[in-house]
């Protein structure tokens, strides 16, 4: 078959181009510590569904920055202590419609579906960072202090949505898991990451990891296009090539992968060019915990043929 990227064997070695800060586990620890000390003041306001076996709520928490983050909550009527995912959109999005979560809630478990801050949905984003907001939310704080980039935040309300989730009396806090696919598949395995009570995680085409790799492959041109933007426009003859990119890795999740203690299975094809099959190994090879592949040949960064139904399974175990 044709192929975009390395081929299979080595992309079961490959060990990622971004490097990694030697403070990143400090990095990562001090945010923690800031999550830590913000309480997450949780509210549900109940919205109307159209089953009478579910109910629906609008979820509002604290996360760090003092930002009110949104998410849509689901569980089924009379249960106590159900199982929960929790689920991350794509780059843009947002959490969706109610609907289309009720599979998960018939199978008795509660669901909650975040809105990241300043994305497409409800939640917050407080903001403030020094130099360029244009184009993307990667890039976002790369002229500020390394504790302003945007992802910092957005990893971390992923982190307390967990914690707000686990804490509800009608969940049981040992049988949590996440999906997610592209900016929700990084999502996922960021929140994996930085909580590690998760039990099970389905990322798939996982974003927002190997941003080097990326730009070497010459494939900063669709999610990543940010990148390509910010060089042109701030760093056109990549003077601090290596301090950006080095930078970049606080957030790339790649390097949080080695925390994850959750059984996973990811899922990718082997044909995409928006995050490309070895970004995506580049995570999957540094988790340690129980893991497996689930790999499409001849699918890009797409819907894939079974994909809904080997997760479902996957995440109805826990």
């Amino acid at each position: 078959m044709p192929l975009v990227d390395l081929p299979l064997d080595a992309l079961h070695t490959y060990e990622g181009r971004n490097p990694r800060p030697e403070d990143f586990d400090a990095y990562w620890d001090r945010a923690l510590a800031e999550l830590d000390a913000t309480a997450p003041a949780p509210t549900l306001t109940p919205v109307p569904l159209p089953v009478d076996w579910a109910e629906a709520f609008d979820l509002t928490f604290t996360g760090v920055g003092g930002a009110r983050i949104y998410a849509k909550l689901l569980r089924p009527k009379g249960r106590a202590a159900c199982p929960a995912v929790l689920q991350f959109h794509g780059y843009s999005m947002n959490s969706g419609d109610w609907t289309d979560k009720l599979g998960y809630v018939a199978n008795g478990m509660v669901v909650a579906a975040l809105d990241c801050r300043g994305q497409g949905g409800r939640s917050e984003d407080p903001g403030g960072v020094r130099g360029n907001t244009l184009n993307g939310h990667i890039i976002r704080g790369l002229e500020d202090h390394e504790d302003r980039l945007y992802y910092r935040g957005a990893f971390l309300d992923t982190a307390q949505l967990a914690r707000v989730v686990m804490a509800m009396p009608e969940v049981d806090p040992a049988r949590v898991g996440a999906m997610g696919g592209s900016q929700g598949g990084g999502l996922t395995l960021a929140c994996a990451a930085l909580e590690p009570r998760l039990k099970r995680i389905a990322p798939w085409h996982p974003f927002l990891s190997d941003y080097q790799r990326v730009w070497e492959m010459d494939l900063d041109v669709a999610a990543y296009d940010e990148l390509r933007a910010y060089f042109r426009r701030f760093d056109p003859r990549h003077l601090r090539h290596d301090a950006i990119f080095h930078r970049l890795g606080y957030i790339d999740v790649q390097h949080l992968a080695p925390r994850i203690q959750a059984e996973t299975l990811l899922t990718t094809g082997l044909m995409d060019t928006v995050t490309p099959p070895s970004t995506v190994f580049a995570a999957y090879n540094r988790i340690t915990a129980p893991k497996r592949l689930s790999i499409y040949p001849d699918f890009g960064h797409e819907g894939l043929p079974g994909m809904n139904d080997e997760n479902y399974g996957f995440l109805c175990g826990l």
